[in-house]
């Protein structure tokens, strides 16, 4: 069975144990100094999921108990706030001990403004991930018999020009990732890449509360052993933007994606593209989103010989406040891809509700179901699953 890049997966976020409105918790800092603080919030949950590895057949199930601890440090000047972020996510699978694994998060990220025409955002995160792996491999993969292991480095730094209710803005930002596989048997080398993105947004004021956009963007990827997926992404988006009343905000890109490859034995791509989000508050306590994206994505499919993958996603989201202690979410989410050069498509539906109690100001009880179908093409690759989970958020 193919290796899967779990960032990318629709997957992920049914396979995460803390409801959305998990972090209604209101976390008090330690003051370390004037304008430092120090926050600690800790998660834990149990949860019970029926097909934790994603499979179509020799299905597994299992009791899977996570451990989050969090630890923010931030900091605010004249002129700039700071935040360094550390968390840990430890899974204890009871049925499979050997699957037991431990995820690490360190980001950093600052947000600084000279004056009111010039403004300056800094990112930068190290993630060290370990992906429960499916048990119907082919026979190297289950000699390898561990987990998928792999590192992304990412760096990012957006400027932007122009007072905020100037009629005129312009953005410009870049990106740059990095992942690495850790996996014993060169499994999934042929994944390891970088890519560097490069974008400039044009805002022009229309209304009051609504900008139109003209946005540019460039990506860059270069493998480290498969030189048949390098390649360079070219996409023109237009659009607008806009917060018309407390209810109403959004923004919609429209356009147009360039995919060419650097091997002449690959075929080049052009698809359009569409990036939408769109949220809307009939009330202050009840809050609808819907979002959907068009693109040309990476296959994150190891050795299936596929250059790409046309994606397709729309997601509903409703969150809604019940009262001052009991809120919930439910949502949506649909994904279809269509694979290049390889024989396959997918369709993953995913449904998920999430309920929170909050027992007192640092902490919050929920609990939540996941359900996601895959129906692919090829044979071996869809699957059922469902996940019920109960937790506890907690902090100072």
């Amino acid at each position: 069975m193919s290796k899967k890049y779990p960032l990318h997966a629709l997957t992920a976020a049914l396979s995460a144990t803390a409801c959305a409105n998990a972090w209604a918790v209101e976390p008090q800092s330690i003051k370390l100094a004037d304008g430092v603080q120090f926050t600690p919030t800790l998660q834990v949950s149990e949860r019970y999921d029926d097909n934790f590895r994603a499979v179509e057949d020799h299905k597994e199930s299992s009791w899977i108990t996570r451990l989050t601890p969090t630890f923010a440090l931030g900091a605010e000047g004249h002129k700039g706030r700071y935040e360094v972020k550390y968390s840990s996510e430890s899974e204890i699978i009871h049925s499979s001990r050997n699957d037991d694994n431990t995820d690490h998060h360190l980001t950093a990220e600052a947000a600084l403004q000279f004056d009111v025409r010039n403004r300056l955002q800094l990112n930068a995160g190290y993630h060290r991930v370990e992906q429960v792996d499916s048990d119907n491999s082919d026979n190297l993969e289950k000699l390898n018999n561990e987990n998928d292991k792999f590192s992304t480095i990412n760096a990012s730094a957006l400027y932007s020009f122009g007072a905020q209710g100037a009629r005129g803005q312009i953005d410009m930002g870049a990106k740059h990732e990095k992942l690495r596989y850790h996996n014993r048997n060169h499994i999934n080398d042929d994944l390891e890449h970088e890519s560097t993105t490069l974008n400039a947004i044009f805002y022009y004021r229309v209304a009051p509360k609504t900008r139109a956009l003209l946005e540019t963007r460039y990506t860059d990827y270069n493998y480290v052993s498969n030189d048949m997926r390098n390649s360079k992404n070219y996409a023109l988006l237009g659009g607008l933007t806009w917060k018309a009343t407390a209810k109403t905000s959004g923004t919609v890109k429209i356009g147009s994606e360039k995919k060419r490859f650097e091997e002449s034995g690959v075929d080049n791509m052009s698809n359009s593209m569409l990036e939408v989000g769109i949220d809307w508050k009939p009330r202050t306590y009840s809050t609808f989103s819907f979002t959907t994206r068009q693109a040309i994505d990476e296959s994150y499919e190891s050795g299936i010989g596929a250059s790409a993958v046309k994606s397709t996603s729309i997601s509903f989201d409703w969150e809604h406040k019940w009262g001052a202690r009991l809120s919930t979410k439910t949502s949506y989410a649909r994904s279809e891809r269509k694979y290049q050069d390889y024989e396959r498509d997918d369709d993953l539906d995913a449904f998920g509700v999430d309920l929170t109690y909050k027992l007192r100001r640092w902490l919050d009880v929920g609990i939540s179901y996941r359900y996601a179908t895959n129906d692919s093409s090829r044979e071996g690759e869809g699957y059922d699953r469902n996940i019920y989970v109960f937790n506890i958020t907690a902090s100072l």
